[in-house]
């Protein structure tokens, strides 16, 4: 009998998630030798709770009886909305971003659904750097575009020179994620400011613009001081994609924006692209009790206190154990190379004493594995004396 859904998505469902899978993983073993026996580092699901300003602007907008707040609304969202985040982004930016360049957004997969289908036409390319958030290849494949992941430099930068190779006549955006979802890299300054320039002549050369989609929902995840160097005064045909999933804990709440440089060519018409993606791919606008609220929220983080011990103690640990650890520098992941060759196999190793992580192979660079830590820190515990067992036992 015939498959019931499209052989694609038979296919794609088939292979799944590295992150899915492992997920599921901790699931069936949580059930034999319950929760409090196993160490589940494998999804970025914030532990830390949100932060109190969040419980009392939302009490605010339940509270909120003025007519008509329940009804349709604008495809990009609230006005008032958009204003407060333009606000925070023209101070974050150094850039002056009006509202009319902001559109609210289901999360940021939503933002960056729309952005790639208001600006791919089918067989247009999208660049972006392995190793690389897990659903960045069906995104663009969601619009008919062409994925070219390429590798990062050694120390897990942008490698300036493989991007300049992969783009061509039909690349219509280069796609980054600062700081990077497996690694934590922040791309410095100088990085962006070289890329900017290269996709400036690019966008010469092969007289069509080429866009920098930044997708940055860790942004106000660092440590140490560190500050994530702002893509908009470094290239004009630039647009942001962003969520309040981490900075606020709201990964359930599915919400966040997408917001387009001043000065990006042909702005109107391209937010006038976006409005209507979001309306035509079924999103219609992004939640409207969660728009009130974090309109209210701009520049509010989470407690990173949990977030600052569990990567303090984890590469206190593995670092004397062996283990090579790329600088994590923004978000909660830490992407140690493998003590095997074969990722996969030493994440099952993992997994037999009850830890799991997530193959490297899973974000386009085998021979690496992840760990999430925003966990509660008894989980980081428990875990520690394992990885550091096996780090022991290979690089011995």
């Amino acid at each position: 009998m015939a498959s019931p859904v499209a052989r694609k998505i038979a296919e794609a469902s088939g292979q799944g998630s590295w992150i899915r899978r492992m997920f599921e993983e901790g699931v069936r073993l949580k059930s034999i030798y319950g929760a409090d026996q196993v160490c589940d580092l494998s999804i970025g699901n914030p532990n830390v709770e949100p932060p109190a300003e969040f419980h009392s602007a939302l009490k605010e907008v339940l509270l909120d009886r003025t007519p008509g707040l329940h009804g349709y609304m604008p495809n990009a969202g609230y006005p008032h909305v958009r204003e407060a985040v333009a606000a925070h982004l023209s101070r974050e930016q150094g850039v002056e971003v009006a509202g009319s360049n902001v559109v609210m957004t289901v999360g940021a997969a939503g933002g960056l659904n729309i952005a790639l289908k208001t600006i791919l036409d089918p067989g247009d390319e999208v660049v972006f750097t392995q190793p690389y958030f897990v659903e960045y290849g069906h995104y663009v494949d969601n619009f008919q575009g062409v994925a070219k992941p390429v590798p990062a430099s050694a120390d897990f930068d942008l490698d300036l020179a493989a991007i300049d190779e992969a783009i061509g006549e039909r690349t219509r955006a280069v796609l980054i994620n600062s700081p990077n979802n497996p690694t934590g890299r922040v791309y410095p300054r100088e990085t962006l400011v070289t890329l900017g320039d290269l996709l400036r002549a690019k966008s010469r050369l092969f007289g069509r613009t080429v866009y920098l989609l930044s997708d940055e929902p860790y942004r106000r995840i660092v440590y140490d001081g560190m500050v994530v160097p702002p893509v908009f005064p470094v290239y004009e045909n630039s647009l942001i994609v962003s969520s309040y999933s981490k900075e606020l804990s709201l990964a359930g709440e599915r919400i966040g924006y997408l917001a387009a440089h001043p000065g990006l060519a042909g702005v109107e018409t391209l937010m006038q692209g976006l409005a209507f993606a979001t309306r035509v791919l079924g999103f219609v606008n992004a939640p409207a009790l969660m728009q009130r609220a974090v309109g209210r929220l701009q520049g509010v983080v989470v407690d990173m206190q949990t977030y600052e011990r569990n990567r303090a103690v984890l590469l206190a640990g593995l670092v004397p154990a062996g283990y090579q650890i790329p600088a994590a520098e923004g978000g909660f992941y830490l992407f140690p190379r493998s003590p095997l060759s074969d990722d996969v196999a030493f994440v099952s190793e993992l997994a037999e004493h009850r830890v799991l992580g997530v193959p490297g192979i899973g974000f386009g660079t085998p021979g690496y594995f992840r760990l999430s830590y925003c966990v509660a820190p008894e989980v980081v515990d428990r875990a520690l004396p394992v990885l550091c067992a096996l780090g022991k036992k290979y690089f011995a």
